[in-house]
């Protein structure tokens, strides 16, 4: 498999109250020399998480112990710029599976669901939900049901749906990336092939 399959993911959830975040935040350019996946996370929001001299800063929120989970709250427009697929690399190998966001950039959102992190699309009337009950308490815990395609927050039982690809729907609860989804299919392929053999 390309990643863990994706169904209900219940955590607590790392507010990021930023619009316009870009994938140059996400991963500055000068970390894009690698070709694997690995090892991106430790430079994901690199210069809002360090200062020049590698010392972590502390008003950061990935700074602060307070806050933590495999989810990842961020404002409107959430990477956008340029279309690096080390952007979503960053956020996975740092350990989220999902990004909650009222509008993501359309590139980043296809390579997020390539590489098994779910975008979920909320409206912004919803998003200032979730980040008020993070703020009354760090606690609070989301559940992102994929196969129901909701998000809940616990804590008050408020709910939304949200809007995804049935392809890569499938691809996410069954933990393939688009190879592992025609590998699946090689029987049904072989026999098509096979049926047009005159």
């Amino acid at each position: 498999m390309a990643y863990d399959k994706f169904t209900i993911l219940t955590s607590t959830a790392v507010p990021l109250p930023i619009e316009n975040v870009d994938t140059d935040q996400i991963i500055p350019a000068r970390f894009l020399k690698a070709t694997k996946r690995e090892g991106f996370g430790d430079n994901l929001f690199r210069d809002w998480r360090y200062n020049g001299d590698d010392t972590p800063k502390q008003d950061f929120v990935l700074n602060n112990p307070i806050y933590s989970g495999k989810i990842l709250v961020g404002g409107h427009n959430f990477g956008s710029g340029s279309s690096r697929e080390h952007a979503a690399w960053a956020i996975y190998d740092y350990g989220f599976r999902c990004v909650v966001s009222s509008f993501f950039a359309d590139i980043f959102k296809g390579n997020s669901l390539n590489i098994g992190i779910l975008p979920v699309q909320v409206t912004p009337e919803f998003l200032d939900k979730i980040f008020l009950a993070i703020e009354a308490d760090p606690n609070a815990e989301l559940e992102v049901n994929l196969p129901e395609q909701s998000i809940t927050i616990l804590s008050t039982g408020e709910s939304e749906s949200f809007n995804i690809n049935g392809y890569k729907k499938h691809n996410m609860t069954n933990g393939f990336d688009d190879i592992d989804y025609l590998q699946a299919m090689k029987g049904e392929i072989k026999v098509f092939q096979e049926e047009r053999i005159y």
